[in-house]
């Protein structure tokens, strides 16, 4: 089981590409691994001949068996040719492998045709084409290079469930009436929501976290936007309230760089880079794709970057590399119309900056009380890393920035 991503302990075998027994040349994509951030397809390493030890549907983790390429040395009668396992050494001794599973050989896929073509599409059309039963080379891709995503599925007219876990989540009734709560209905939740209530667990049980919040004068900031989107041109990007967001705290995460790190193994870890992850919602799950080198980008480019990335997250076609790196996170709900909240840390961070709503409410500005549009913002600060005078110079330069808007243009 190959890692995937930073933060990945295990992977589950959604699909896999080859069937057992197939010649698999170098760099040919061999399975379909789902982490604990996104679904991927992994290139093979090497060349050889497939051995399939691990079936669709397993969760293992980093480090174990899944398939052999080339002669198995433990198998009756087998070459002394050498074997390549597909593995990633994990920064600790792996768990010994389980015993190999002689996996059927799984049906051609209905993305393929007869002849054995291959096209470019992202795992989730692949996989919602095996489903319905679509050739996929019927269908015209608008991604990269001509690659077919989701939409395009979707397009050609089959019926894409709203999420799509490797394995549909079990759902079980019971007509038990004496709770007075009527039906009750159980859903196993995907992979991937159990990482994430795991991981949020985690960090609500050992990071000592405090927070601090702040008001926020937006209305040079909204005024400002007003008049980039007055002037934009047809279909070009408008940087939003987040993305400014994003470019002020980068700026002041460059200033102070202790807040720009992590605690890991009793020790303080410092980044180079600035790279500020955003929350994105997704179909039943939470998703954090990373702006890298938020500090040195234009407003711009964090604009259309961050755009994209909610759109894969949103179509389902965001990779692992994408949501890897972060140093810093970003939560926004103030399009719910959210004033203030404290999101959970997403460790081994130092601290997540929730964003509040900008509403229009009564201020004191120069010596007169008028309508203002204000912000609430919220740091939530591992005390191992940062102290209190830490977090609220942080907060301080961030709300400094967002008051004189004309700073992120640099």
């Amino acid at each position: 089981m190959p890692r995937l991503s930073d933060s990945m302990e295990e992977g589950t075998i959604v699909r896999w590409l080859k069937r057992d027994g197939d010649e698999v040349a170098r760099g040919e994509e061999l399975v379909e691994i789902e982490t604990d951030k996104a679904t991927m397809a992994y290139e093979s390493d090497t060349a050889g001949t497939l051995q399939i030890t691990a079936q669709e549907g397993a969760t293992l983790p980093v480090g174990a068996k899944i398939a052999v390429i080339g002669d198995d040395d433990s198998a009756p009668g087998a070459a002394a040719a050498p074997a390549t396992e597909v593995e990633a050494p994990a920064a600790a001794a792996p768990p010994d492998p389980p015993a190999p599973v002689a996996a059927p050989s799984p049906p051609a896929p209905a993305s393929e045709s007869a002849g054995g073509e291959r096209v470019k599409a992202s795992p989730i059309a692949r996989r919602i084409a095996g489903e319905v039963g679509l050739d996929l080379h019927s269908v015209s891709g608008s991604g990269p290079g001509g690659r077919i995503v989701k939409a395009d599925v979707e397009g050609a007219g089959t019926a894409a469930p709203a999420s799509t876990p490797a394995t549909a989540p079990a759902t079980t009734s019971s007509g038990d009436e004496t709770s007075g709560r009527g039906t009750v209905t159980t859903t196993e939740p995907t992979r991937t929501q159990t990482l994430i209530a795991r991981r949020m667990a985690e960090s609500r049980a050992t990071v000592p976290s405090f927070t601090l919040q702040i008001s926020v004068d937006m209305t040079t900031a909204t005024t400002l936007r007003a008049e980039l989107k007055a002037t934009a041109a047809e279909g070009q990007a408008v940087p939003t309230i987040n993305d400014m967001v994003v470019k002020a705290s980068a700026l002041a995460l460059r200033e102070q760089p202790q807040a720009n790190g992590a605690w890991r193994d009793g020790k303080f870890e410092h980044y180079s880079r600035v790279n500020v992850g955003v929350a994105v919602a997704g179909a039943g799950t939470l998703v954090v794709p990373t702006v890298f080198d938020a500090d040195v980008k234009t407003l711009a480019e964090i604009s259309a970057e961050t755009g994209a990335l909610a759109e894969r997250v949103r179509s389902s076609t965001i990779t692992p590399p994408q949501t890897s790196g972060g140093t810093f996170t970003v939560s926004n709900l103030g399009m719910f119309g959210v004033r203030s909240f404290e999101a959970v840390i997403n460790t081994p961070q130092a601290a997540i900056l929730s964003v509040g709503a900008v509403e229009q409410r009564p201020a004191i500005y120069a010596g007169e009380v008028e309508a203002r549009m204000l912000m609430e913002l919220t740091l939530a600060c591992d005390h191992r890393i940062l102290y209190g005078a830490d977090g609220a110079k942080l907060l301080a330069r961030i709300k400094a920035l967002l008051e004189a808007p004309l700073s992120l243009a640099s």
